[in-house]
């Protein structure tokens, strides 16, 4: 299923292709450190560099080995002359197999991270365009206070750019390589082997080794991917929230001539965001499994080598699709700010509970009977669906403290935007500082301040 909806440049990441063509990247750079040092000729790497593998032959090959690197190396082999016979010279197969993994993965991470780029321009440039758009607040699921749909997408913003953080630490702990030899000693080639081919292919030797990395940077780099894909699910979660018929304040797209249901014709489904939420579930699940893989038999066994097949492209793979689908809803996404106003008002005005509250103490009332007053009122308004407001102004308790034009001033949405401006300068999200990135044209074309 991931191979149908995965993008082209990801799975060329983790394709057997460029697996092994990584493989063999290694194998010359490794060959370019030793004639460096003297051990093999310099006039042997020219034709070294020419080398090939013969992706057939090694299948052929891997039938009778049952060992896909011998396989690897016969293969190359065939393609070189008595030169061949400096291929793998001193290495054990996971100097080899864990440094092209390491470079599969920085690879991986790079589109991921643009990946996620794009998805904070999109947010950015929604939040700007509702960033005074009022929107019902929900605590347990409950009307709250009244917030700005901006300032919902800019948490959200903030969210992935600490996810986009998260990625590039990550990708620093994969950033290494491993060419020092079986269990870790450098007994057939030395440090200086090391050093000097890991830094043709871009990576830091890792400090101290075994005879493979050590799998919590492989286990860093998945839960990362874990905690990046569960953002996604919040964000799929709550548009699946606010699409439900009775709120109906936003909806993924919907194209003309999908179908939602084979029985219902009306249906609307979030089927976009509810195919995130599954996804997360299982690259979570991968993540389980990176983390079992830390405790190998002493210097390694190869118990993590089965599950890695499967969860370190899987999980790159499903992220990317995943971001990329949230991103297309996100710059699709329908929203219905008077909507938004309706459910507002259903409480009929309940939602300014606190500032009548703190208007009766800023008077002089104990917090306590302040309290009582206005949720004696708000249980009135919640049974009998009377005007909150109506309530206060019939209640001579109240209206001894606050009179009835002091009140009716206290009702003012306006009040909860206040400080959107404040909030958006702190995350650098002003019209001027995302215009140009974003294509916006003048201030004028975003949403209007008023309610």
């Amino acid at each position: 299923m991931i191979e149908r909806y995965s993008r082209p440049q990801m799975k060329r990441v983790w394709s057997d292709e460029n697996k092994f063509a990584k493989w063999l990247e290694v194998e010359i750079a490794v060959c370019e450190a030793w004639s460096e040092l003297g051990v093999i000729p310099r006039e042997a790497v020219p034709k070294i560099k020419l080398a090939r593998v013969n992706l057939k032959l090694m299948e052929n090959i891997l039938k009778e080995t049952h060992h896909d690197m011998t396989a690897f190396v016969s293969s190359v082999s065939e393609s070189l002359g008595d030169e061949s016979r400096f291929i793998h010279l001193g290495l054990t197969s996971s100097d080899v197999i864990d440094t092209a993994l390491s470079l599969q993965l920085v690879e991986a991470a790079e589109l991921l991270s643009q990946d996620i780029k794009e998805l904070i321009s999109v947010l950015a440039k929604k939040a700007i365009k509702y960033k005074y758009t009022a929107m019902m607040g929900r605590t347990h699921g409950i009307h709250a206070e009244p917030i700005s749909l901006g300032l919902k997408l800019a948490v959200w913003i903030e969210e992935m750019k600490r996810n986009k953080l998260r990625l590039s630490e990550a990708r620093k702990a994969i950033t290494v390589g491993k060419i020092s030899g079986a269990v870790g000693t450098y007994a057939t080639l030395s440090p200086e082997v090391e050093d000097k081919a890991c830094a043709r292919l871009g990576l830091a030797p890792a400090p101290v080794s075994s005879q493979v990395l050590q799998r919590d940077r492989h286990a860093q780099f998945i839960t990362t991917l874990a905690i990046i894909s569960s953002s996604l699910e919040k964000f799929a979660t709550e548009i699946r929230g606010l699409q439900r018929t009775e709120t109906r304040e936003a909806e993924e797209p919907f194209a003309a001539g999908q179908t939602g249901s084979s029985a219902m014709p009306h249906k609307r489904n979030p089927e976009l965001c509810e195919r995130i939420c599954g996804l997360s579930r299982l690259v979570r699940g991968y993540a389980l499994t990176s983390m079992e893989n830390i405790a190998l038999w002493h210097e390694r066994d190869i118990s993590h080598s089965s599950t890695e097949r499967i969860i370190l492209p899987d999980s790159c793979l499903l992220l990317d699709y995943s971001l990329a689908l949230f991103t297309s809803i996100m710059r699709g996404l329908q929203i219905y700010p008077q909507r938004m106003k309706q459910n507002i008002e259903i409480t009929k005005g309940l939602v300014f509970s606190q500032r009548v509250m703190l208007a009766l103490i800023d008077k002089g009332l104990s917090r306590q009977t302040a309290y009582e007053l206005v949720q004696r009122n708000a249980m009135k308004s919640w049974k009998g669906h009377k005007k909150f407001v109506n309530l206060l102004k019939a209640d001579p308790e109240v209206t001894a403290t606050l009179p009835q034009a002091e009140l009716e001033t206290l009702f003012d949405y306006q009040y909860y935007l206040r400080y959107i401006d404040d909030i958006f300068a702190r995350l650098g999200l002003t019209e001027v500082q995302w215009k140009e990135e974003l294509g916006l044209a003048e201030p004028s074309e975003l949403a209007p301040r008023a309610i």
